[in-house]
């Protein structure tokens, strides 16, 4: 039976038990992300908090974006049914940290093990290990 043509506008269920989501559902998921991501950008382009706070507020923009798109485009949730795909998520995101945390690492450690005169040639180098 064909809900939409009832005025019904919520999401339904397949025979696989996935959730599809309403036009609803991805306009809201559309609105919220084009203001997270106008956020972030007023949040760089405004210079209006310090660096720090700067990238702080983006990360958290980022991490709040994810969550909007996992529930308003992917349609995942808590329930029982969905624990098989939050797991695969958190693992992603686990090997996902655990990639960017080790490049920043090495990064870092490259940049304090680097010769002398490549040092040198770096423009703003000199200020930071000053």
């Amino acid at each position: 039976m064909d809900h939409s043509a009832h005025g019904h506008s919520h999401g339904h269920v397949d025979a696989a038990g996935a959730s599809h989501g309403s036009y609803t559902s991805y306009a809201i998921g559309f609105v919220l992300s084009v203001i997270l991501t106008a956020a972030a950008f007023w949040a760089v382009m405004s210079h209006a908090m310090s660096p720090g706070a700067t990238v702080t507020t983006i990360v958290i923009l980022a991490i709040v974006q994810v969550f909007v798109h996992l529930y308003y485009f992917l349609h995942l949730n808590f329930s029982s049914e969905q624990r098989w795909n939050i797991t695969a998520f958190a693992f992603a995101g686990i090997v996902v940290l655990i990639v960017i945390g080790g490049s920043l690492w090495i990064i870092h450690n490259m940049t304090d093990r680097m010769m002398p005169q490549m040092q040198q040639s770096l423009p703003g180098l000199q200020e930071q290990q000053g």
